[in-house]
């Protein structure tokens, strides 16, 4: 099928395979809008998950993070069966969904402690693929530690186990309190190298603007090494920015187009849980105006 991820129906959607998702993301030059949620949070809107609320506002990809493969849960969804979490979302949004798994054995702080089934190993990516998980993107919250090796490390355990038919995005948004990986060292050509001979198919890096020094131009210098290798490239809102005023939104989306980003990842912290609503819409609207906005928005996801 040869048809652009943000063009298309629900009916065409379901029918992707990893290859043709790839392919899907690359016929759509950079228009691409992924919203991440924290699945586990209370919904901005109570009984409208945050997932949903985010498909509504015009992502194309739905993020869940600290959505753990042995207790599935996205707060705010109709009652079901919990290895039926996945395919519900999937059933109630029309849109690919995709979970963080996280190489970490350190537990962080507060609400970012980790829990086996959020653990980037083999076997929690096989749980992934079977309750209908699409990508699994393989990064660390805040003060997880986690480290561009572990990554690396992680990705061709995973890769190996699970085979081609799911997307793997890999790489940090934030240092994830690994203050050496902090800054303009967060991801180098030799990360992303490793992370792409491991198996990675997209790689994540912070957006423009969004980690210190991290400008337009590195973000270019980076991605254009990673198209080199055959690989997608994300860019990622990681530092609550996601709740800033339109302007900034604006900026890091012009930023991100210019530097050639294939997906545009929003954050889960404006609110805690999700972005504020209207800045997924304002991001989508910079990237690829009104009318392919408002198509997505509006679209039947009976279609």
């Amino acid at each position: 099928m040869s048809k652009r991820l943000m063009s298309m129906n629900t009916s065409e959607i379901a029918k992707l395979d990893a290859k043709s998702l790839l392919n899907a993301i690359r016929l759509s030059e950079g228009r691409v809008m992924a919203a991440e949620t924290v699945c586990i949070a209370k919904p901005l809107l109570n009984d409208v998950s945050n997932a949903e609320l985010a498909a509504a506002m015009s992502a194309d990809i739905l993020i869940l993070n600290m959505y753990d493969v042995e207790k599935p849960l996205v707060n705010g969804l109709p009652e079901h069966e919990a290895q039926d979490t996945i395919r519900l979302l999937k059933k109630l949004t029309g849109r690919v969904v995709a979970i963080n798994l996280e190489p970490v054995s350190e537990s962080g702080d507060d609400i970012w402690n980790m829990s086996k089934g959020r653990m980037a190993t083999p076997q929690n990516a096989l749980k992934a693929k079977k309750q209908g998980v699409d990508m699994i993107v393989i990064t660390g919250n805040p003060g997880n530690h986690v480290t561009n090796k572990a990554i690396a490390d992680s990705i061709k355990e995973i890769r190996k186990e699970i085979g081609e038919d799911i997307v793997l995005v890999t790489g940090k948004m934030h240092a994830s309190g690994q203050i050496e990986e902090a800054g303009e060292n967060i991801i180098t050509k030799k990360d992303i190298k490793e992370f792409a001979d491991a198996g990675a198919d997209i790689i994540l890096l912070p957006a423009p603007g969004t980690i210190p020094g991290i400008t337009m131009e590195k973000a270019h210098e980076l991605i254009s090494f990673i198209h080199s290798l055959g690989k997608l490239a994300l860019t990622a809102i990681g530092t609550s920015q996601e709740g800033s005023d339109s302007d900034t939104i604006k900026r890091i989306a012009y930023d991100a187009k210019m530097a050639g980003a294939d997906i545009h990842h929003i954050g889960d912290s404006g609110y805690i849980g999700i972005a504020l609503p209207e800045n997924i819409m304002t991001y989508s609207i910079v990237i690829r105006g009104v009318r392919h906005t408002y198509h997505r928005m509006a679209r039947s996801i009976n279609r």
